[in-house]
């Protein structure tokens, strides 16, 4: 193992920033990220910190991942995004029994991409699955090894199949990216480096060891507190590390900004006591927001046990946690658009790009403001039937 594996992830994500920013024009412009950055992403294990060790991976503290993340959208992101997800889907391996989990997850290369849930469903059949449909949104597909799918389940004799709850069961299959097809339809205005694809597949068969459900977080095989979170829970910490990167990349830049121009007829951007006010209050609302994520969910995963899924309360309070940053982060981000004036207006400058990945970011379900009224009706004692 070299250096760079031997480094904390944080320092790791942090020395490949240079790189990162090097080809962020690249990523955009073929909407994936460029191979030789990908290698380097691999070679630092970034794309395996939430992998399960039983399968080769990290299994690192959340508040490390969280940094991580940071450190990586901080210099684009288009490849914070890309390994917040991947890291989180592979959050599903302590689903699958081990050897499975292996087949998947195993590969230093293995990541995996899927979209969200829909209509579709699978046919159950001997040993297994028959899968159609469409997904769309599978961010990192273009340097996936694996894919994977959600959807409803039709049992042989027409019935759906239901879950405990008596509501339809949501199953996810998996299957080598060699059995999709990607579509090539991402063209959005922000985040255009996910290769955030649409897939079909039709009439495939799926093993039934290479199926299960993120429905019920006590059906996990892996032990240990990082699963003890659902993998919900995850996906919106890793997407509000990323949107906390996005902003302190824009606010560092416009502090560099500042130092430098003149506008007309005045002086310095940094001498402006309006400019150095705001620049302040943006600093601690990034900062605290940042402090306010990484303590919750510290606490949380003290507190976790080795085989219990964390409570609905601790689920309402890292939800809350990661709204708070992203809120936090696009409310940063927008000021500092704003006060860079033209210089943030034209494509390559330091906050062009990072305002159309944020207001991206921001349209995602990770990012929705009902999240606020799910939390506090847990916080009043009066939680939702179901809360992830």
């Amino acid at each position: 193992m070299n250096d760079m594996n031997r480094a904390n992830p944080i320092t790791r994500a942090r020395e490949l920033a240079p790189a990162i920013a090097a080809n962020a024009d690249g990523a955009e412009r073929t909407r994936r990220i460029p191979e030789p950055l990908l290698e380097e992403l691999h070679a630092a294990r970034l794309f395996r910190l939430l992998y399960p060790r039983s399968v080769g991976g990290d299994e690192v503290e959340p508040a490390i991942y969280i940094e991580a993340v940071g450190e990586l959208a901080r210099a684009d992101g288009s490849v914070g995004w890309c390994v917040s997800i991947a890291n989180s889907i592979g959050l599903f391996a302590p689903y699958l029994d081990l050897e499975a989990a292996r087949t998947v997850f195993g590969d230093p290369r293995a990541t995996c991409a899927w979209g969200p849930p829909n209509d579709c469903h699978g046919i159950a059949v001997s040993g297994g699955y028959r899968v159609s449909g469409r997904w769309d949104f599978a961010s990192g597909c273009r340097h996936a090894t694996w894919m994977g799918a959600h959807g409803t389940v039709i049992e042989p004799d027409g019935s759906l199949r239901l879950n405990d709850a008596g509501r339809p069961t949501v199953r996810t299959w998996l299957f080598p990216i060699e059995n999709a097809v990607l579509l090539d339809n991402w063209d959005p205005i922000g985040l255009r480096g996910t290769a955030s694809e649409s897939y079909t597949v039709e009439d495939l068969f799926v093993s039934e060891e290479f199926t299960g459900t993120r429905e019920d977080p006590s059906l996990r095989r892996e032990p240990g507190p990082l699963y003890a979170f659902p993998q919900q829970t995850m996906y919106s910490v890793g997407i509000a590390s990323v949107a906390l990167g996005i902003a302190r990349g824009m606010l560092d830049a416009f502090v560099e900004l500042a130092l430098r121009k003149t506008p007309r007829g005045t002086g310095r951007l940094a001498d402006n006591a309006v400019i150095q006010a705001e620049v302040a209050r943006a600093e601690a609302r990034l900062g605290a927001a940042r402090l306010y994520l990484l303590d919750t969910v510290s606490e949380i995963y003290r507190r976790a046990g080795s085989a219990a899924p964390i409570d609905v309360m601790d689920r309402a309070r890292a939800r809350l946690a990661g709204s708070h940053a992203i809120s936090s982060a696009v409310a940063v981000a927008d000021y500092t658009y704003k006060a860079a004036g033209v210089d943030a207006i034209f494509p390559g400058s330091p906050f062009e790009r990072r305002f159309r990945d944020i207001h991206t970011l921001s349209q995602q379900i990770q990012s929705r403001d009902a999240h606020y009224e799910t939390v506090g009706q847990v916080l009043l004692g009066n939680p939702p039937g179901v809360f992830f």
